[in-house]
């Protein structure tokens, strides 16, 4: 039986297999896990780079964060504004892979969300947390001390990348209604 669907059609469903994965990922999140090994930044690199529409892209993962740090705790506001800076960061590099997702493009972009999320809130357990001495040399022990935290990010976020893309790439080849149409957008 071969249906035809409208690209509306189409395009809600594509959107709305995102944001069920979206939505997975911010429940996962507040799952027991390791120090670091959840599924938020590969929620936002997802996001980016499957969502066509920029307010639902940024929107979506972003409420998902705060909807888990409901559930996980709040910080102190200044760390968490980097914090959510830093996957809205992710939303953009996602975005970078939007209608070119290649294995090395997906992979690199899980890298640089990563990496960018060490910088970023290392930084700022350096800065408002008052940690270490504010200092060069307290910095970098800041940073020294983060690079076991950065390994279980990078291998959260290649986890769920594979998971995420994995999912909405075999949906799309096996499930005609998720299949992308030429000239389509999610």
């Amino acid at each position: 039986m071969n249906v035809e669907i409208s690209q509306k059609e189409n395009l809600l469903c594509r959107l709305l297999l995102a944001l069920a994965i979206i939505a997975i990922a911010a429940a996962l999140r507040i799952a027991s896990h390791p120090w670091n090994f959840t599924p938020v930044g590969a929620m936002a690199l997802f996001s980016g780079a499957i969502i066509k529409d920029r307010r639902l892209a940024f929107g979506f993962p972003l409420l998902a964060l705060l909807a888990g740090d409901i559930f996980v705790g709040f910080y102190k506001l200044g760390v968490m504004f980097l914090v959510y800076a830093s996957f809205f960061l992710n939303i953009l590099i996602g975005r970078l892979v939007q209608g070119r997702r290649t294995l090395p493009r997906i992979g690199a972009a899980a890298l640089a969300g990563s990496l960018q999320f060490f910088l970023i809130t290392n930084f700022a357990a350096w800065w408002i947390l008052n940690a270490y001495p504010r200092t060069a040399t307290g910095l970098a022990a800041c940073y020294v001390a983060g690079i076991p935290f950065f390994w279980n990010t990078l291998a959260g976020d290649l986890f769920y990348i594979t998971l995420f893309f994995g999912a909405f790439a075999l949906a799309e080849r096996f499930v005609p209604v998720f299949a992308e149409q030429a000239g389509a957008a999610s």
